[in-house]
């Protein structure tokens, strides 16, 4: 597994958050600028993701799009280059509590030995938990996933294959001065549940005013078909904006 953390330094800018929509607030913009360094005499390494992502929501449906990239180096070489980028949009009924969704996601990564890989899909969700200080989102659904690997198992550089996606999605606040919130996907393969993806970020902030907050982050990935996964550390400043 590759690990990336900071031992010595770290350097963060990470924006990032839930927007408050109302009747008049429905956008919601987000960039994020993160670092890792890691010097010591026997060696140095360092990671920089760069994150875009811009949200619409009006009363009937919602609209999300994204984008990330990260670039790392140690002394031995190249350890992440990896880009993602994708957009999903939620259909709601009178009220919010079941919905439907669909989305299309592109994903390049040399640390998970993915060349290109692309997944559209649809689903359900349901809004198990819906206040202002906790939320609790619980949603399934099938993926349609065509992927180009780097150094495959014979025959297979090249494959498409139908995934069941479970989403768990949560936040809760505690007295308007901490939140922890977080995303967790399991998509094995239909035909192969040995075969799965694994998406999973975790946050924890403390609130210094409205717009920023201290982070702290976890992500991780493991993708089962080229025995490969990644998890990165990061701790840094949360700023929200939304309009």
């Amino acid at each position: 597994m590759k690990k990336t953390g900071s031992l010595l330094g770290y350097i963060v800018l990470y924006f990032t958050g839930y927007a408050q929509f109302n009747d008049t607030t429905h956008y919601f913009l987000n960039y994020a600028a993160t670092g890792t360094l890691n010097k010591a005499d026997n060696g140095h390494s360092y990671v920089l993701n760069n994150a875009l992502a811009f949200e619409v929501n009006k009363k009937n449906v919602s609209f999300n799009s994204s984008s990330n990239y990260i670039y790392g180096e140690s002394q031995s070489g190249v350890i992440n280059n990896d880009f993602t980028s994708g957009f999903n949009f939620d259909l709601f009924r009178t009220v919010r509590t079941w919905y439907y969704w669909g989305l299309a996601s592109y994903t390049s990564s040399y640390s998970l030995n993915i060349r290109n890989q692309f997944q559209t899909g649809a689903g359900i969700g349901y809004n198990a938990v819906r206040k202002s200080n906790a939320e609790l989102v619980i949603s399934d659904g099938i993926l349609f996933e065509t992927s180009n690997l780097y150094n495959p198992v014979p025959g297979k550089s090249v494959y498409v294959t139908a995934r069941n996606s479970l989403r768990i999605k949560y936040r809760w606040v505690i007295k308007n001065l901490v939140t922890i919130d977080g995303m967790h996907f399991w998509q094995p393969a239909l035909n192969d549940i040995s075969n799965y993806i694994i998406r999973s970020t975790g946050n924890l902030s403390v609130s210094l005013n409205k717009w920023l907050s201290l982070t702290s982050s976890v992500t991780y990935n493991r993708f089962t078909e080229t025995h490969r996964e990644n998890l990165l550390i990061n701790f840094g400043l949360t700023f929200q904006k939304y309009f």
